[in-house]
């Protein structure tokens, strides 16, 4: 299964998870009406007309109050992945972290997110949590968070802790966590109803203490049946959290180990769940509506388990492990309990560094990084100088460092670039930005998109308006000599889009459900570009790209762009709804028209890389 099949799954599951949650609100709204009708004894005493008005009001009544509030709990999580990590207690950890746990935890994630081809994700710790577990949410990929427990933390070596996030990403990459936080809003709404119900039964209760005349109060027994509606509404919730996550639970394990190309790590650190006290347990009040999103199970016990069995997880893993021995390793780990850094002291454990080759087929990887994706992006950063990743990783020097990578090397130019953020910025941060232009002028042009990816993350953290004055710098930096390169493009594009979701994160219900045919004009223009920037005989890679893209049409003669680049701009609202299908065939001809001539210049690597960013298709790093 590709990542486009598993967004077709992800797109029936969704489907199907609509129509559960349909199906438990109606089963809600017939019990609560019935309750009502014997509460006011109307069967045999009113008339049908009576009858259906009030069965129509209390019916509203329900739906209206369970869509009220599952839209209140949807409209609080559109903060995106950072603001369910905050409300269950996370710390936010810091670009420029010095300390050695939380450094360690920030160079996984950024290399395996360099690697998968997506931002790095904001990134926190559960501070109160002693237990081992973890979990990523968000909308998309560009505003995902991913948080770890202080108990993971401490316990896991590098390859348990990489393994974790490795699983967590596969969430990331496959958008098992936007169909996570739906869930969130969800339950919420059937859960309000216990609420309610708990409520009005006290009111009730209240009431008839202070009248004990006039008739049977009606108000206990109405709150009663919203209570147990409510919480046979829970048992629903439940039963469709188990129904979801257990399979995608399952298949993140298999792309961690995909991605890792090791069992070791992800085994070891399920044993250590299974082996220490603490477990995966969490404390945090907010532990049942998040259980369907943790890396494993939340509580000791549960009903219809959100999480498959941890021996049998293990034993997909590794067919020789033997239950047994989790025994005796409680027993060594009561006695002596495991501290992650000392086991990377003592295993000597080292980070990749050797340059993979280009796969075969580009489109397979995407969704799907492998031990070289990893390989390469550890060997990225390692060509990176430290200095220049210490100031992209940190919020008071990243927008100079960002802007360095647009100033010109023409003298003329750069006078005029110069000029225009001494206008901007004032004069200070320009000559901020002319020092880290000569820096940065011996920075192979291959680690350009890398390093501007790396400082995307600390971006994310100034303010909005600083957020929207980079971004209009960057406007102006990019058409200071009327012309607009590949990367200043690239660069442009991708900052703006990312940094557009984070602010406004969308919960994307009716999105991507269009025909490649339908945008067959954007589509056509897309790969005009590409065939473009491709070299000097654009024409065959155009026609190879438009038979894979439209199958059976004849292509009208290339004519090059007249924009360039620009061309880009009017057609990626179209291409954004592309569906799976769609999306999947349109990456092929991409690929296509860009490896006409069996070669990959740094143009097309960050084109092709930014046409996949901006459809959500995350493309793991590829060498030349």
């Amino acid at each position: 299964m590709n990542f486009f099949d598993r967004q077709r799954d992800l797109r029936r599951m969704s489907v199907r998870l609509v129509l559960l949650f349909a199906i438990a609100v109606v089963g809600i709204i017939v019990t609560v009406d019935l309750a009502v009708l014997i509460a006011l004894n109307a069967f045999g005493t009113s008339s049908p007309a009576r009858l259906w008005g009030i069965v129509g009001v209390v019916s509203l009544a329900t739906a209206g109050g369970i869509a009220v509030a599952t839209l209140y709990r949807m409209a609080t999580l559109r903060g995106g992945g950072g603001r369910v990590a905050r409300e269950l207690g996370g710390d936010y950890v810091p670009e420029d972290t010095t300390d050695p746990q939380l450094r360690r935890l920030r160079n996984v994630v950024e290399e395996i997110a360099i690697a998968s081809g997506v931002p790095v994700p904001e990134i926190y710790v559960l501070q109160n949590e002693g237990s081992i577990n973890a979990f990523a949410a968000g909308w998309s990929t560009s505003d995902a968070a991913i948080a770890v427990t202080r108990g993971a933390l401490e316990r896991l070596n590098r390859d348990e802790l990489q393994g974790v996030i490795a699983h967590e990403f596969s969430h990331v990459v496959n958008g098992d966590m936007r169909l996570n936080i739906r869930l969130m809003g969800l339950l919420f709404g059937i859960l309000f109803l216990a609420v309610m119900g708990e409520t009005i039964l006290r009111a009730g209760a209240f009431t008839r203490s202070r009248d004990g005349k006039g008739g049977a109060n009606p108000l206990p027994l109405i709150g009663i049946a919203l209570l147990v509606a409510g919480y046979i509404g829970v048992l629903i919730g439940r039963i469709i959290k188990a129904s979801v996550s257990r399979k995608r639970e399952y298949l993140a394990d298999a792309s961690a180990v995909q991605f890792t190309r090791q069992t070791a790590g992800l085994a070891g650190a399920l044993k250590k769940i299974a082996g220490l006290p603490a477990g995966s347990t969490l404390a945090a009040p907010k532990n049942e509506e998040v259980a369907h999103m943790l890396f494993a199970a939340g509580k000791l016990r549960e009903l219809f388990a959100t999480h498959p069995p941890l021996p049998d997880r293990i034993k997909a893993l590794d067919p020789t492990f033997d239950p047994a021995q989790l025994q005796v390793l409680a027993q060594r780990w009561a006695r002596t309990p495991p501290m992650g850094l000392e086991e990377d002291r003592t295993l000597g454990l080292a980070e990749a560094s050797n340059v993979q080759a280009l796969p075969e087929d580009v489109v397979s990887s995407i969704g799907s990084p492998t031990e070289a994706s990893y390989q390469h992006a550890t060997a990225l950063l390692g060509r990176i100088p430290p200095g220049i990743q210490d100031r992209a990783r940190s919020v008071d020097h990243v927008i100079p460092l960002i802007l360095g990578l647009l100033l010109s090397s023409d003298p003329q130019v750069r006078s005029r670039q110069l000029s225009d953020l001494a206008g901007l910025y004032g004069q200070p941060v320009a000559d901020a930005c002319a020092q880290e232009a000569s820096v940065l002028s011996t920075l192979d042009p291959l680690l350009r998109l890398p390093l501007a990816e790396l400082g995307f993350s600390a971006l994310r953290h100034r303010t909005e308006p600083e957020q929207r004055e980079a971004l209009n710098a960057i406007y102006a930096l990019i058409h200071a000599d009327g012309r607009i390169s590949v990367f200043e493009y690239c660069l442009s594009a991708m900052l703006h889009e990312h940094l557009y979701q984070h602010m406004h994160p969308k919960p994307h219900w009716h999105s991507e459900r269009r025909p490649l045919r339908k945008s067959a004009a954007e589509a056509a223009s897309l790969l005009a570009v590409l065939a473009q920037a491709g070299g000097p005989d654009p024409g065959p890679a155009y026609a190879e790209g438009f038979a894979i893209a439209f199958p059976g049409q004849q292509p009208a003669a290339y004519v090059p762009p007249p924009r360039g680049v620009l061309e880009l701009e009017s057609g990626w609202h179209a291409l954004r709804e592309l569906n799976p299908e769609g999306k999947e065939q349109l990456v092929r001809a991409c690929v296509a028209v860009i490896g006409h001539d069996r070669q990959m210049s740094v143009s097309e690597l960050e084109l092709l890389r930014t046409v996949c960013s901006i459809l959500q298709c995350p493309l793991p790093a590829l060498a030349r």
